[in-house]
């Protein structure tokens, strides 16, 4: 089914992502020398199993983002990254130049490079995308930057190459986008995308994938499926990977989320069936979506510290990256060898400072490692129960989202390159300062309501006569609304109730004045309501 997203310029783009399965029998040619395929599966050159965990980063459209984008995208535990490349046939062409830079900073970064032209979206239904072909000439043209790759980047053919019209060319054209690469020598493993907007509600790439793979005369191409609101039931999820794994067939789902426009995926089913069978999933997108579908977003404005409800799943959630994704070997030992498997030191004990009515800044002594610490985790932790609350890529972060008045104990991991986690730091137990008095408040809260999805706008008003100075909102949903991203505030959601804080630009109410927030949540058509009370500091507001 047809899914766009915007770019900065507001330009209007269609969703991907990549996932990595089975595949069938041996190659007909010796690509040992980078990934390459067997029996179903994705290996490393040193023929070490490799199950992609990642992210897609839209480069073409946020070129000033992506240095930063791909530390930030390391330091969360993805071992690679799908990067959204234009052929100059949509959008501004990326040049050989900007392609070696980008694989430079993946290499640099210890990921994985999925290179993708995205030009190809929906060809057939989108007026400007481009065919396959030129897809083809675009990697041919670039050839120079890839080559001697192979070890570290996967090239993904062409973007959803076909919409909802015309889809039956498909095959046909991707065996000829193939047959053309190798013999222009590109010798990378090749992803291709399927057509329906990625999502194959025609079945078109999984009946006809077998005879794709034949024709390359590599055996080494890997079919993305993209999962949005087709596959909205595990059923479906199952079913359609099912097919790939049991004939040996190599599958990546390169794009998913937790909700869209054209449906509710069920990101839960997709995560855990990815797990159970071995196979690579790339979550869409780290930062930057817009027209309409901005709760994709992993992070707001590209801002590590600003996760949303979907990247905390991704990431942090059951199957997640951060459980169960491991370093390409390559990146340890040249991909001949086991790869690293030696924890971090643990971190010295953290210290608490600089300390308010929600937040609490940690600074701890670094850990060591023998080929380098990643980044930290900071946790909460509550009798055994620990809670992830931050990561840094540094020895200090600020711990936000904090009750007033409460005493918390938090405590620190290291992780290094390769995903392995230090031993636990020494604890260290602070309390946020007291909230001051709210005095009199009212709310209003402003829908707009699209059937399964909403945005909310809500205003807090101090009605007293003195200023608040930090803030945290507690209400409750009246059915089974769930919160997707947030902007101006922070929010967390346990079942039905909601619990928002500040951010530190709206952290000031003053004397008889306001601050605003907003989100965008997903809902069941004609169950969305009003919640019908709001308490700010502990002090019940009125509604207006």
């Amino acid at each position: 089914m047809r899914r766009t997203l915007a770019a900065a310029t507001g330009t209007v783009l269609a969703v991907c992502a990549a996932f990595l399965a089975g595949a069938p029998q041996a190659q007909a040619a010796d690509t040992t020398a980078g990934f390459h395929v067997q029996d179903g599966r994705l290996l490393e050159a040193s023929g070490k199993d490799f199950v992609l965990r990642g992210v897609n980063h839209a480069h073409t459209w946020y070129p000033g983002r992506t240095t930063q984008a791909l530390k930030d995208i390391k330091a969360q535990g993805a071992n690679s990254v799908r990067v959204v490349l234009a052929t100059g046939d949509q959008w501004t062409k990326n040049d050989t130049a900007d392609v070696a830079e980008v694989v430079g900073q993946c290499k640099a970064n210890r990921l994985v490079c999925i290179l993708e032209a995205h030009d190809t979206t929906g060809y057939g239904e989108a007026g400007a995308a481009a065919p396959l072909s030129k897809a083809v000439d675009y990697w041919l043209g670039v050839k120079s930057a890839l080559v001697g790759q192979e070890k570290y980047v996967l090239v993904n053919i062409g973007n959803e190459p076909y919409g909802n019209t015309g889809y039956t060319a498909w095959t046909a054209d991707t065996k000829a986008a193939i047959g053309r690469l190798r013999a222009g020598g590109i010798d990378h493993t090749l992803l291709v995308d399927a057509p329906n907007w990625g999502q194959d509600w025609s079945f078109t790439m999984r009946d006809n994938a077998a005879g794709v793979f034949a024709a390359d005369p590599d055996r080494n191409t890997v079919f993305d499926i993209h999962m949005y609101g087709v596959y909205d039931t595990a059923a479906e999820v199952s079913d359609y990977v099912d097919h790939f794994v049991s004939a040996k067939l190599p599958l990546v789902i390169g794009e998913f989320g937790n909700m869209h426009s054209d449906g509710d995926p069920d990101e839960d089913a997709i995560m855990a069936t990815a797990q159970a069978r071995g196979i690579g999933y790339l979550g869409w997108s780290w930062s930057g979506n817009g027209g309409g579908v901005e709760y994709l977003d992993l992070v707001q404005g590209f801002d590590a510290t600003r996760m949303t409800t979907w990247g905390q799943r991704l990431f942090n959630g059951a199957n997640g990256i951060k459980a169960t994704a491991k370093e390409a070997g390559v990146f340890s030992d040249g991909g001949n060898n086991g790869g690293d498997t030696t924890a971090p030191t643990a971190p010295g004990t953290p210290v608490a400072s600089d300390t308010t009515a929600s937040s609490i800044r940690l600074g701890w002594p670094a850990a060591t490692d023998n080929t380098g610490v990643t980044g930290y985790d900071i946790v909460r932790v509550s009798g055994s129960t620990e809670t992830t609350v931050a990561t840094s890529a540094t020895t200090a972060a600020t711990v936000t989202g904090l009750s007033a008045n409460t005493t918390y104990t938090f405590a620190v991991y290291a992780r290094d390159a390769a995903g392995n986690r230090s031993p636990r730091s020494a604890t260290v137990t602070a309390a946020t300062r007291p909230g001051s008095s709210t005095g009199a408040c009212s709310v209003s809260y402003r829908l707009s309501d699209w059937g399964s999805s909403f945005n909310a706008d809500v205003t807090v008003r101090n009605t007293s006569a003195q200023a608040v100075d930090g803030w945290a909102l507690d209400f409750s949903f009246p059915a089974a609304q769930r919160i997707n991203s947030v902007w101006n505030a922070r929010a967390t959601q346990s079942g039905s109730a909601v619990h928002v804080t500040n951010e530190s630009w709206t952290k000031t109410i003053p004397a008889a004045g306001s601050v605003s927030f907003g989100f965008n949540a997903s809902s069941t058509p004609g169950t969305n309501g009003v919640p019908a009370a709001f308490v700010l500091n502990g002090t019940t507001c009125t509604v207006s």
